[in-house]
């Protein structure tokens, strides 16, 4: 069987510091979330399917010479020197997808193309019509369809005399105290991942950077929108733009912090503003983490890492 054949890959780690150690177990943590997975090799009496070395580091290479004394095995090498060896060379600072990439390439792998997301408005269970102004009801659609039954469940738990929610602010003091057209609706099966920005360009570059690591995301354009998506899914993150039409991310998370259901829910600031005032207003609306756009892949990925779990 040819290693780009296999799902899992053993990874022998030989040499790095106390701290590249600890973002490499991170990396190989991140790892099961991916396919192909990459996994720490710690058989001493079995070979791997991958070497990955500190080139700069004597002893490791010395270690490598011995662990590896007829070259059949591929390497991965982080440092200043190939070795003269025509083997993969990376650069410090260890850099999580380079080294992914890196992997992938070296067992041959080829990621297949990535399904555009469905165009069909039917795909997604709409928030109840009284909760989103016309102008904003549509939405950005997600990668995988609503559970079937879930729409009719929401509006089976609307009071028929439930009062109408005229503006903004009332909306969103209704849902804080956990307004029954909003009641989450988790999924122990699958973990959820919502993704909200105006600007579509966002939106697909965190499509592509989470579907690597099997996430199901849904979308939305504005607060309102996902105001309705939060009372209909539990989500375990939420990457939140700051500035929208409507509702601002701040009031946004404020909401979603102030929800019983939802208030475990990691919320991520996405914001062009960078200033320690604006990062300081975000983590006074309870967010939990704060990127930068245009959103740096590393710092992404570190943030994944964090705070999205690993153990499937």
């Amino acid at each position: 069987m040819s290693l780009a054949q296999k799902d899992s890959y053993s990874v022998e780690v030989i040499g790095f510091t106390d701290t590249e150690q600890t973002v490499l177990a991170s990396v190989f943590g991140l790892s099961a979330r991916r396919s192909p997975k990459y996994v720490r090799h710690t058989e001493n009496n079995s070979m791997p399917d991958i070497f990955l070395v500190d080139s700069d580091n004597e002893a490791a290479v010395k270690q490598l010479g011995a662990r590896n004394s007829v070259g059949d095995i591929p390497v991965v090498l982080i440092g200043d020197t190939s070795l003269g060896t025509n083997w993969t060379l990376l650069a410090r600072p260890i850099r999580w997808m380079k080294l992914f990439q890196a992997f992938d390439a070296t067992i041959g792998y080829v990621a297949p193309p990535q399904a555009p997301p469905p165009l069909s408005a039917s795909a997604i269970a709409a928030p109840a019509a009284d909760m989103v102004r016309p102008e904003t009801a549509a939405f950005i659609k997600p990668n995988l369809v609503v559970p079937a039954g879930l729409s009719a469940s929401v509006s089976a738990n609307k009071p028929d005399d439930a009062p109408l929610l005229e503006n903004t602010a009332t909306r969103m003091k209704a849902f804080a105290v956990g307004s029954p057209r909003l009641r989450s609706v988790p999924n122990a099966s699958t973990e959820w991942v919502l993704v909200v920005d105006d600007n579509q360009t966002v939106r697909e570059f965190m499509r592509n950077k989470l579907a690597a690591f099997n996430f199901n995301v849904d979308y939305a354009e504005n607060g309102e929108q996902a105001i309705g998506l939060t009372g209909q899914r539990h989500y375990s993150c939420i990457f939140l733009d700051v500035i929208m039409p409507g509702i601002d991310g701040y009031q946004v998370c404020k909401l979603i912090k102030a929800n019983r259901a939802a208030k475990k829910t990691t919320v991520v600031m996405l914001t062009s503003k960078g200033s320690p005032f604006d990062k300081i207003r975000g983590a006074m609306s309870g967010c939990d983490a704060y990127l930068t756009k245009p959103v740096d892949e590393e710092k992404l990925v570190e943030t994944i890492a964090k705070f999205l779990t690993t153990n499937l």
